[in-house]
């Protein structure tokens, strides 16, 4: 029967829908604390180190949870972890309302964003229902999701800051909740994952169990170890860039282009509806021609855009100069969940995903407050000017990682298991280039 017709894979509709809402929830949560920035460092009496010092915090945590979320999608499965991580973070953004000092705010937030870590999970499970021939547009359009999230905060706070404070913000964040238990009622574990178990349980056990370590395959093999170090290094560079601009691009908008909350809004909506559509643009061009070379071509593009909307924009002129880097911005975001899934295999996917991906996040959590410290000793122009070299440095990095080394749907076969020395990122039946 073929792959894509079969009841197991005939799921991915659901799993996508599913994870598409996951992704929305991740967007919106990372969203607002940069719309709320402002509100909380006046009432917090924090000055921009400290602002950006409880951004890092959130993305050192993110980092955390990520590389523990990872491990665990390998070893407990993939959706009881996106599951209990959505929780985690739904209900300590409610919690973050409550807090009434510096100190409450960052261990809360801290707690919370260990859940927020494991949303990189949400493509790998989604890679593994999709069918190999429109992954990448299907992984372009779930990665969506996450624009759809800034919009839908964007909006929310639009009308519920001026009205009600950034608390009542953080109280509406509680609803996504819900969503854990759907997910955790209708979406089963990918068969790719769940056939690695069992071949893993009828195994023999091994005189050295530290060889059956994730993170001990992946760097006993000279090509997955090659794969995690570039995915490393490319997700450092793009996600300080990423996170740089989602922590203060409200603030640069608001405090040195003086632009008013109610346009800044409209802006950075149409930003993100254009980032949207890059994500669903670079996600076709990832299935027709290279993932590879779409990632790379956002990164460097975005790179060299930077600098024009620094030294360029005027009062007339910035909304179409924020409309063209959105596209950009979306470009690499949209082939990158692919793109990284295909370059590892099934038993060690979730880790070498999660753990990559999250060093980088981890790595990524000195840049809001490099952006501060820099913005105040000259200014958030020449801040993003150091995003734009970040951006140029992750397409270089990711330049050197083959396209679709490995088909995520397939089933691991059993030198997946039972061999590991001989090719411990994956069997015969998943390889798609091995090189």
């Amino acid at each position: 029967m073929n792959r894509a017709s079969s009841p197991e894979t005939g799921r991915w509709l659901i799993v996508f829908a599913l994870g598409y809402l996951a992704l929305l929830v991740d967007g919106a949560d990372v969203m607002m604390y940069g719309l709320t920035l402002t509100r909380i460092k006046a009432e917090f009496g924090l000055t921009n180190v400290e602002a950006g010092a409880l951004g890092s915090l959130t993305l050192v945590g993110m980092a955390v949870g990520g590389i523990l979320g990872g491990w665990a999608s390998d070893t407990l499965g993939r959706v009881r972890v996106v599951v209990w991580a959505l929780a985690l973070f739904s209900l300590g953004a409610g919690l973050l309302g409550l807090t009434h000092t510096f100190a409450e705010f960052a261990l809360v937030r801290f707690i919370s964003s260990l859940g927020i870590g494991c949303m990189v999970l949400v493509s790998t499970l989604v890679a593994e229902y999709v069918p190999t021939e429109r992954r990448s547009l299907i992984l372009g359009i779930l990665q969506t999701g996450i624009s759809a999230g800034y919009i839908v905060v964007i909006s929310l706070a639009n009308w519920i800051l001026p009205h009600y404070g950034w608390r009542m913000l953080f109280y509406v964040a509680t609803i996504p909740v819900v969503l854990a238990f759907a997910i955790h009622w209708f979406v089963p574990e990918p068969p790719g994952w769940r056939a690695s178990m069992a071949l893993r349980a009828g195994a023999p056990r091994v005189r050295r169990p530290w060889r059956e370590n994730r993170y001990y395959l992946i760097f006993s093999d000279r090509e997955a170890r090659k794969m995690f170090i570039l995915w490393a290094l490319a997700s450092v560079f793009a996600l300080s860039g990423f996170y740089g601009l989602n922590n203060w691009l409200p603030t640069y908008l608001e405090k040195e282009l003086h632009v008013r909350f109610g346009s800044m809004a409209g802006y950075m909506i149409g930003t993100y509806v254009v980032a949207f559509m890059g994500k669903i643009v670079a996600g076709w061009l990832g299935d027709v021609w290279s993932r590879r070379g779409v990632y790379v071509i956002g990164c460097i593009g975005a790179a060299l855009f930077l600098p024009v909307i620094v030294f360029l924009h005027t009062r007339e002129n910035i909304v179409w100069l924020m409309l063209f880097f959105g596209f950009l911005y979306g470009v690499p975001l949209g082939t990158m969940g692919a793109f990284m899934s295909e370059s590892f295999a099934t038993r060690v996917r979730g880790t070498a995903v999660g753990g990559s991906y999250n060093v980088g996040r981890f790595c990524s959590g000195a840049a809001p407050v490099a952006i501060g410290f820099i913005a105040t000793q000259f200014s958030f122009g020449v801040s993003f000017l150091l995003v734009g070299a970040v951006f140029f440095l992750s397409g270089i990095c990711a330049a050197f990682i083959p396209d679709r080394l490995y088909d995520t749907s397939a089933r691991p076969d059993d030198t997946d298991v039972s061999t590991p020395s001989r090719d411990v990122t994956g069997g015969a039946t998943e390889a798609l280039n091995p090189r």
